[in-house]
């Protein structure tokens, strides 16, 4: 008899969860990650961003966070609500002191907004795009009544598998960027406001 689609995520959490302790430094992880957002992907001016407060050992994007503020884009963390609800993002800058919430995570207080690119968590992620979150849907649920926005998942390059178990709510990343580089995902989602491999300088040089 297959395993449950539960049971499956449930496993993989686990062992996600202890292979992301072995895996270095998340602060130099991070400032790798950054240089590599920085410098292949060109962001239009001005798009409001949602990224996240990096928590346990998360690779840590706040240095890609305070880039994106220095190059003046409106950025937003989540506030994480009851459970069923989406995530509630806020605005934040250089300024902007975090309060404690939900689950360890931390958010600003600032006014709410609905970002256009979202720079989201992860456990583990597949060649195909798929994402395994941390269980409680939060980003699933957000992100499907944001179907235009673009989702680019943060995490070391270690945290890929071979295969995430995933059901018809589990929503696809368009690329993941990691402290090795970034990885684009095919077929681009027609109804995204943005097209990710014209922002990418890593598929503009595939096709040379």
């Amino acid at each position: 008899m297959n395993e449950s689609l539960i049971t499956r995520k449930s496993r993989l959490r686990q062992e996600a969860l202890a292979r992301r302790r072995t895996l270095g430094d998340p602060r130099a992880a991070g400032e790798a990650l950054a240089r590599h957002v920085l410098g292949e992907i060109t962001l239009p001016p001005g798009v409001a961003i949602g990224a996240y407060w990096p928590i346990g050992e998360e690779i840590d994007i706040r240095p890609l966070i305070r880039a994106l503020l220095d190059a003046g884009h409106p950025l937003y963390l989540p506030e994480t609500p009851r459970r069923g609800h989406p995530l509630i993002f806020r605005r934040f800058t250089h300024e902007a002191d975090l309060r404690p919430g939900r689950f360890g995570t931390f958010h600003p207080e600032g006014e709410p907004g609905t970002p256009e690119i979202y720079f989201v968590p992860l456990l583990a992620f597949d060649h195909w795009g798929r994402r395994l979150g941390y269980g409680a849907g939060y980003y699933d649920l957000t992100l499907a009544r944001t179907p235009r926005a673009l989702r680019i998942g943060c995490a070391f390059s270690a945290q890929e598998v071979v295969e995430v178990p995933a059901g018809p709510h589990d929503l696809p990343l368009d690329a993941v960027a990691t402290e090795a580089g970034i990885r684009m995902f095919l077929p681009e989602r027609q109804e995204c406001a943005y097209s990710f491999s014209a922002m990418w300088s890593g598929a503009r040089a595939a096709r040379r």
